[in-house]
């Protein structure tokens, strides 16, 4: 039986012309870039080049606006700690409750240690950002507004560049996790007033431990990690060359691949959802139906847990997950579904497909061919379900 893969919000498998391209690196050229004989410059050509090939996949305009980190969570870091640091007489963050744990995380430290004033923006039921009360939270004391791009669970988009504008009126940075979208929606950055953003390449075929941090130039910018000259000063240590050539393979590939993930990818997403609201009742789909990535497809089950879904499709063969991968193990629901106020009943039992351009048709038939058994099998063990294929009176209490 052949697996089915459909977790790649989590993480994606590394192209094989990315493991191509990178091998090299560790046997043949495998100098230090800031050593000025052969074996370090031809390495540093090569980080130029990968340099290049992220900055066109983002549409910025200066290849050096690029600064290469261990991935997403240092990307974020470095953006919330810079923030606050080049803008010493603010001390505000502006947020929202459906950001990664990358974002959260640091905000609740800063507020328990007084370092800040966090803003945390709630969502409506699908998953959008409430516009009055960001504009309500910016102020003069903001340093910074810090706002995905798009929800790794759900896949809604927010309008970052307009919120962007926003910000900037009030004299504050902004900053975009944008892991999940990069490589998956087109992305300007000349185009924009966005001063920083983040990604990691195992979310676009590349391998794990690389990612960069945008960083606009002439924006205020102080270091996270100290130490050495290393790009050009903004982050020390010496340079991962074979991690960084295949993030550059792999935002190369990624361009050319664009159209892709936008017309049939998003198609194979659009076949699953339909076909899984249509043959399982009391089901429903979380998040933004127009504004959303073209991959990700989250369904709520009514009145069954979503872990023995998993289990039920792993099973079968087939990986898809529960929310967040950094959350996984937690019995409490997503926050992301709590904040959208996603009834307790179906929060429980939310699954998120996420495809990638390696997915088929045949990934898709063979979900809706075992769905449905499993869904009729765990709502069978319910005492909220019925056994006529609905759902018991109203229990369907809302997150407050």
């Amino acid at each position: 039986m052949t697996p089915v893969y459909l977790d790649n919000n989590a993480t994606t498998r590394v192209d094989p012309a990315v493991v191509e391209a990178m091998l090299p690196f560790f046997t043949e050229q495998f100098g230090n870039a800031s050593s000025i004989h052969a074996f370090g410059a031809a390495v540093g050509g090569a980080i130029r080049t990968a340099r290049r090939e992220l900055q066109a996949l983002l549409g910025a305009e200066h290849d050096h606006e690029i600064v290469f980190t261990a991935g997403g969570t240092e990307s974020d870091s470095t953006a919330i700690f810079s923030a606050l640091e080049a803008l010493p007489d603010r001390d505000e963050i502006v947020t929202s409750k459906v950001e990664h744990p990358a974002i959260l995380a640091v905000c609740d430290h800063l507020e328990k240690t007084g370092r800040a004033k966090i803003h945390r923006i709630g969502v409506d039921r699908s998953g959008r950002l409430d516009l009055d009360a960001y504009r309500a939270a910016l102020s003069p004391r903001v340093a910074l507004v810090t706002l995905m791009w798009a929800n790794n669970e759900t896949g809604t988009i927010f309008p970052v560049e307009g919120l962007a504008e926003l910000a900037k009126e009030v004299g504050a940075l902004f900053h975009t996790d944008a892991v999940q979208a990069v490589g998956k929606v087109p992305i300007d950055l000349k185009s924009s007033v966005i001063d920083m953003l983040s990604l990691s390449g195992h979310k676009l075929h590349g391998p794990k431990g690389i990612g960069a941090l945008y960083v606009r130039r002439g924006t205020r910018f102080k270091p996270l990690i100290r130490g050495g000259h290393q790009e050009r000063g903004r982050r020390a240590g010496t340079e991962n060359a074979p991690a960084i050539v295949g993030l550059g393979k792999a935002a190369a590939l990624a361009a050319a691949h664009m159209a892709d993930e936008n017309t049939r990818v998003k198609a194979l997403r659009d076949r699953l959802e339909a076909g899984i609201v249509q043959r399982i009742p009391n089901c429903f789909v979380n998040g933004d139906r127009h504004d959303r990535l073209p991959n990700t497809c989250n369904v709520a089950f009514e009145f069954v847990e979503g872990e023995a879904i998993l289990l039920h499709l792993n099973r079968a063969g087939i990986a898809a997950s529960s929310g967040s991968a950094c959350t996984s193990g937690s019995l409490e629901p997503s926050h992301v579904l709590r904040a959208m106020d996603i009834p307790f009943t179906a929060a429980h039992g939310s699954i998120r497909f996420s495809f990638s351009r390696e997915n088929g048709e045949a990934d898709v038939d063979r979900v809706l061919d075992v769905m449905p058994d499993i869904l009729d099998r765990l709502r069978a063990l319910s005492p909220f379900w019925n056994g006529a294929g609905e759902s018991a009176a109203a229990f369907r209490p809302v997150y407050a």
